[in-house]
């Protein structure tokens, strides 16, 4: 990374890249490809990814949260605000411990960032609600992270390999 600036400006820009591939998102909803209510692809989980592996995790956690922030402004759902920074916290946190461990490849850290986004959802639902009800849609909820999750992984790491072919990506040392 050159300068703090150019951090500072590439963290502004993928944050308005992750705000419009979610707006772009809710225009294609989901359930036309997948009729279960809440499923979505969390294509802006893709420069979650992104920034985690070529920025570091605060970089990362800050462009969610500002996305998440944003998103719920623009769209003046408040209500929204709640379920997408506890699911987004809790994607953030297992993605950065699996990330600093080493386990899993850049697949394996987005299918567990997709199933954390779900189960932070859950436990947002299970609060609002008061009921443990939403508890029972969790497993289909997982079993859907698994193709969103890699989905994500894979344009995420299609991204990095262009970036290599071009030498955009500059050593960190």
């Amino acid at each position: 990374m050159k300068t703090d600036v150019h951090k500072l400006a590439l963290c502004a820009v993928l944050t308005a890249l992750a705000l419009a591939l979610s707006y772009l998102e809710n225009l294609f909803p989901a359930a036309l490809f997948i009729p279960l209510p809440g499923i979505k692809l969390g294509l802006a989980n893709i420069v979650t990814v992104f920034a985690l592996y070529y920025l570091g995790a605060l970089p990362a956690l800050t462009i969610l949260t500002a996305r998440c922030l944003l998103g719920a402004m623009f769209a003046g759902n408040a209500s929204a605000l709640f379920f997408s920074l506890l699911g987004g916290i809790l994607a953030m946190l297992l993605m950065i411990a699996l990330h600093r461990i080493r386990a899993f490849s850049i697949y394996g850290v987005s299918i567990a960032g997709a199933a954390g986004h779900n189960i932070g959802q859950v436990g947002a639902a299970i609060i609002t609600l008061g009921s443990t009800a939403p508890l029972a849609y969790l497993p289909l909820l997982l079993v859907v992270s698994i193709f969103t999750g890699a989905l994500t992984g894979f344009i995420a790491a299609l991204l990095f390999a262009a970036m290599n072919k071009t030498n955009l990506i500059q050593s960190k040392e």
